[in-house]
């Protein structure tokens, strides 16, 4: 059993990006038409992220802190096992909706709530903010739809063209934030 606590990170806490291990067995993947999820059978085993990936992920995490977005990781110690970033730009046609941007869990420590737990610490973050909604951009896998869909978050109607030009294959999906 781990000791996980769940607590703001830093900018200066970027490096520690490079202790997440996001590789993964991918074995459904969904596409969105007509705002309805169909589903593919694939099998994909989708490694950790090479050296560009990770600047790429950091530099990402760097500029939403940088310009007042909000990160939460989860140490099990000192070793970071899972972070999120809540963008700090308001989106949607009530500029109500904060992005998730980045949320990733390290392979073994998943599927023991500590996805959960991040993602209710930015959900109270966005709802301090003054947000109504999480606008949430997910990988088009199986375990990233349900993951979100179990936490409440459904397809919306209302794409963010700019999120859905940078990841046209995403399942773009709202929660509402309780007040």
């Amino acid at each position: 059993m781990y000791m996980i606590s769940i607590v703001p990170m830093k900018l200066q806490d970027a490096y520690k990006i490079r202790d997440i291990d996001r590789s993964e067995t991918i074995e459904l993947i969904y596409h969105c038409i007509d705002d309805e999820l169909h589903e593919r059978k694939i099998l994909n085993e989708c490694p950790n992220w090479d050296e560009e990936h990770y600047k790429e992920i950091i530099s990402r995490y760097e500029y939403e802190l940088r310009n007042g977005g909000t990160a939460y990781g989860a140490y099990d110690r000192e070793k970071l096992v899972g972070f999120g970033v809540l963008a700090h730009k308001f989106r949607g046609k009530d500029n109500n909706q904060l992005q998730l941007d980045l949320m990733y869990v390290t392979r073994e420590y998943r599927r023991q709530g500590v996805g959960s737990r991040i993602f209710e610490a930015l959900s109270r973050e966005a709802t301090k903010r003054g947000a109504k909604q999480l606008y949430i951009s997910a990988t088009e896998t199986e375990s990233a739809v349900n993951f979100y869909s179990s936490r409440g978050s459904a397809i919306t109607p209302d794409v963010d063209e700019e999120l859905f030009q940078k990841e046209p294959k995403d399942i773009h999906m709202i929660k509402n934030l309780l007040d």
